[in-house]
């Protein structure tokens, strides 16, 4: 099995310095990072006009920030784009995502929104850089117009149609550009597009509805084609943004880019969304779409090599994928929060693998950019800290527990169960009488500032479980 060596947040979230004998990192704060890659370079757009770069996922630049003019990205935004930022009543810019179509021009999809409702705007840019300056197209779908005909001829209903914002353009496995998009409001939607355009086809109104109603805190999408697997993958965030808002990343799949999408218990998830006249209601859509990860801390134990609490996150979210076609690796790219650290944000990349039945299982250790490695089976029984990301959507931060995965395949301590290799690093863990299917991986630890043992896999009912094995501190 080949392991990627992944470094998760220390409990200070600082990148690590040259001199500990570790990956260096430099950190960059972009909120819902969406991910290209052009000419060997890697850049991350996000909310507020920020985005950066890096040519390795691991030391990020810096290239834009704030909604003002001198921003590189649109020099004069508060002219040029000065029709959005009046139908959104505001005076910045969402979720953004950019895409290089095939004349070679980069098409960048900007939102705006007035926050409080949903009244808010996707539209077009167009830039020959990824860095800018991009170039005003115009507006290409509006929300929030009460008393007013919306995009598909009626009424606007916000509990059935879209709130416009959170846009991700891809091209499928045959060639064909979509949107997807959506947030709160009546759901998430996607739409035909026009590759020598970028504009939508005519005649679709909103598009077509994958899933939610009645103001679901569900938002955020981006869909990865897993040529492997043979499935599209639609990433999702449930949820509040905040540090109490219990952001989780989740996943279901199709095999077609309009779905129908369905999770691990084969649940459609045109399912998931509020009873009519409800409004936020988490629990209505708990049981729907895997749930990859949320609040959680691997605790420090004492004894343990390193120093500080441990390391977890708070309310990941909005994320982006992507495929490596060359090195056949899957990454996750997202922002997220800290345990103690309020509401300060950074952009974390995280390894991803498919697992037996068909789902990407998320590496608990943060990405650290070394080349795969391998491991025997003898290297897995030890003492690790385990956490189970569960279903729910709350702002409680999963602490880790103790197991120790013996040498006959079995687990005891604070769960109990069995542990099996099913090959190619593939494994089976049964914990308290659920199985779980996934991957061991060989990682690099931040905190113990070596390199160690870790599993990631999931349930039938679509809850995630991570372990890492605890690196003891040399006694001198």
């Amino acid at each position: 099995m080949t392991a990627s060596k992944n470094q998760p947040t220390a409990d200070s979230g600082s990148a690590m310095e040259a001199e500990n004998a570790g990956p260096a990192f430099a950190e960059v704060s972009v909120h819902d990072p969406s991910i290209i890659k052009t000419d060997g370079i890697y850049y991350i757009y996000g909310s507020h006009l920020q985005s950066a770069k890096s040519a390795d996922l691991v030391q990020w630049t810096s290239i834009s920030s704030g909604v003002k003019d001198g921003n590189p990205l649109i020099p004069n935004v508060t002219t040029e784009m000065a029709d959005a930022l009046e139908w959104g009543q505001t005076d910045t810019f969402w979720a953004g995502d950019v895409i290089e179509l095939a004349d070679g021009k980069f098409y960048m999809y900007y939102s705006v929104c007035k926050g409080d409702s949903p009244r808010a705007a996707i539209g077009l840019a167009v830039s020959d850089s990824p860095v800018g300056p991009f170039s005003n197209v115009g507006i290409l779908l509006k929300s929030g117009m009460w008393g007013e005909k919306s995009e598909d001829g009626i009424v606007y209903d916000p509990t059935i149609h879209p709130n416009t914002i959170d846009p991700h353009t891809f091209f499928d496995h045959e060639g064909l550009l979509w949107m997807v998009y959506g947030s709160y409001s009546g759901g998430i939607f996607i739409l035909k597009m026009d590759p020598a355009t970028g504009l939508p086809l005519p005649d679709q109104g909103y598009g077509k509805k994958l899933l939610g109603a009645n103001h679901s805190r569900i938002e955020a999408p981006y869909i990865l084609y897993s040529p492997e697997a043979g499935y599209y993958y639609l990433f999702l965030s449930y949820g509040g943004l905040d540090a109490s808002g219990g952001y989780n990343i989740r996943v279901a799949r199709s095999s077609q880019p309009d779905g129908p999408y369905v999770d691990s218990e084969d649940q459609d998830m045109i399912k998931a969304g509020g009873a009519a006249g409800s409004f936020f209601d988490d629990r209505a859509i708990e049981p729907y779409g895997v749930k990859l990860m949320g609040n959680y801390l691997l605790r420090r134990q004492p004894g343990e090599a390193g120093g500080g609490i441990g390391a977890g996150y708070v309310s990941p979210g909005h994320n982006s994928a992507f495929y490596d076609e060359e090195q056949r690796s899957y990454y996750l790219i997202f922002h997220t929060r800290f345990p103690y650290r309020g509401e300060e944000y950074e952009v974390r990349v995280h390894r991803m693998y498919i697992n037996a039945d068909g789902w990407p299982v998320v590496s608990p250790q943060r990405y650290s950019g070394e080349p795969d490695g391998t491991f025997a089976e003898a290297d897995i029984p030890g003492s690790y800290k385990a956490v189970n990301h569960g279903k729910d959507i709350s702002n409680e931060v999963k602490e880790s527990v103790l197991l120790e995965l013996k040498e006959d395949g079995s687990i005891s301590g604070d769960w109990s169960g069995t542990w099996t290799l099913t090959g190619d690093g593939k494994c089976e863990i049964t914990l308290n009488g659920t199985l779980f299917k996934g991957v061991f991986v060989k990682q690099w630890d931040a905190v113990a500032r070596q390199e160690t043992m870790s599993f990631t896999a999931l349930s039938h009912n679509g809850e995630a479980v991570w372990g890492s094995a605890i690196v003891e501190r040399e006694v001198n």
